[in-house]
């Protein structure tokens, strides 16, 4: 077990003694040997009424403090208020605040005035695809178990951040945050580390660091892991900026192709929809008509094998009325005799202009006669 270095007495008896001999000298002188024990017993009952009263000590609302008796730790901590305990060397007492959250930086340092100074060589990683990124760190942290906090790690302290030796949030916790946060970036891309995937690496950055100082035993809960500047290091950075740019119209790109389909898929769907309801009822309405012709076929077929003759005689007459109104029809007298050599049908315009339809016009012609014809 860590035993933090001897602290010097709080009061040291040898002097106060020797003071109080001093002052008391002149009246032991007077009242003789006798008296001079006397006055040696009170001195000496004020001298340990006194250091018996340095061992009250107050504990503030946000604090603990650990106690220990020749050494040996008493896990039962003291809460706040006031409290005595066995005053040094006999006792020692450790009081530290342990609801304060506390803060790490790596890879810069702020100051009090604001500015910020980097500090390149914590902040320089490889990442996974043995690219070089330079990354800024702030942690919160908190003591979580004062004994663990105390007595398990032994560190030579950070005065940089006025960490004092023996407290496990010096260089242990620097050192360890250091190595989760390589670690993280190692096993990733530098574009999971510039754009897409910061946090899913802050968290996995959260849960190594907790993971090591829990196998430490340091007694410290990680609260936040929070990356502040990543960037690739200055020599590279305009040509990591164009990349960053070019992948980002990249992505404009790919939205604006995804947009345009959205907006024409519906409508391609739609139409396709259409034409094929045009079709499908075009297609019904061929079947139903197909349907009505058999039908009416098979009605005129029974009927003629019923009655051959009326029937075809009928069907003769309704072709007849079907087809000659809307042929010219050119009757030829045979009684003139002769023969036909030409005859040139000409349009005969009745003078309507309606656009009902009317009969053909009947035209009746006569031979024309040859010379030969005519002796």
């Amino acid at each position: 077990m860590y035993q933090p270095p001897r602290q010097q007495p709080e009061i040291d008896l040898e002097q106060i003694l020797e003071k109080i001999k001093g002052f008391f000298r002149p009246v032991m002188a007077k009242f003789g040997a006798g008296g001079s024990s006397a006055i040696l017993l009170v001195v000496v009952g004020l001298v340990v009424a006194l250091w018996l009263f340095t061992g009250f000590y107050q504990v503030r609302p946000a604090q603990l403090a650990a106690v220990r008796l020749f050494g040996a730790y008493d896990e039962a901590l003291k809460g706040p208020g006031l409290h005595w305990f066995w005053p040094a060397p006999l006792g020692t007492r450790n009081v530290e605040t342990v609801t304060e959250t506390r803060r790490l930086e790596l890879g810069f340092r702020s100051t009090a005035d604001g500015s910020v100074t980097d500090v390149p060589f914590e902040a320089l990683m490889i990442t996974g695809d043995l690219n070089i990124v330079d990354v800024q760190l702030v942690i919160q942290y908190r003591i979580k178990d004062l004994g663990a906090y105390l007595f398990n790690v032994d560190d030579p302290g950070d005065p940089e951040r006025n960490i004092r030796a023996g407290a496990p949030d010096g260089l242990t916790l620097k050192d360890a945050t250091e190595v989760a946060l390589r670690q993280v970036v190692g096993q990733r891309s530098v574009d999971d580390i510039l754009t897409i995937n910061k946090e899913a690496a802050q968290a996995d950055a959260r849960l190594l660091l907790q993971t090591i100082l829990d196998d430490y035993g340091s007694g410290l809960e990680i609260l936040e892991v929070r990356l502040q500047n990543v960037r690739p290091p200055d020599p590279v950075r305009d040509a990591f900026d164009d990349v960053v740019r070019a992948r980002v119209d990249k992505e404009a790109r790919i939205n604006e192709a995804l947009a345009y389909q959205q907006s024409r898929l519906p409508r391609a769907r739609g139409d396709a929809q259409r034409i094929f309801n045009l079709a499908e009822a075009f297609k019904q309405e061929r079947i139903l008509k197909a349907t009505g012709e058999a039908n009416r076929f098979n009605s005129v077929l029974e009927e003629y094998v019923e009655s051959k003759q009326v029937t075809r005689q009928r069907m003769c007459l309704e072709a007849m009325e079907e087809i000659l109104p809307g042929v010219t029809k050119v009757i030829i007298n045979p009684e003139n005799g002769g023969n036909l050599l030409e005859f040139l049908p000409l349009s005969i315009d009745d003078g309507t202009s309606s656009g009902e339809p009317k009969a053909a016009p009947i035209i009746t012609a006569e031979p024309v006669m040859t010379p030969e014809a005519s002796k």
